[in-house]
């Protein structure tokens, strides 16, 4: 796992992450009690993930198009 906090990870690193600790619990290698650590991080990752792909969808979604359907601007979002 990864030094880095959660809450500082961009998409990828936590999406690479969560692969790596999906991976190891379906292994079924790993202790009990490190599968419950792992299955938190794991948690923590998934939410982060959600939280940049919403923050993603917010961005795409303001984006304004011209009348040939082309991007011209956008349209600020309360809040980010």
């Amino acid at each position: 796992m990864s030094d880095t906090p959660v809450s500082e990870m961009s998409f990828e690193q936590a999406m690479s992450e969560l692969e790596a600790v999906v991976g190891r619990l379906e292994r079924g290698d790993v202790p009990l009690e490190d599968s419950i650590a792992l299955y938190e991080r794991g948690a923590e990752l998934k939410k982060r993930c959600e939280a940049k792909l919403k923050e993603a969808e917010e961005k795409v979604a303001q984006i304004n198009l011209s009348s040939d359907g082309s991007p011209d601007g956008t349209t600020p979002v309360e809040g980010l």
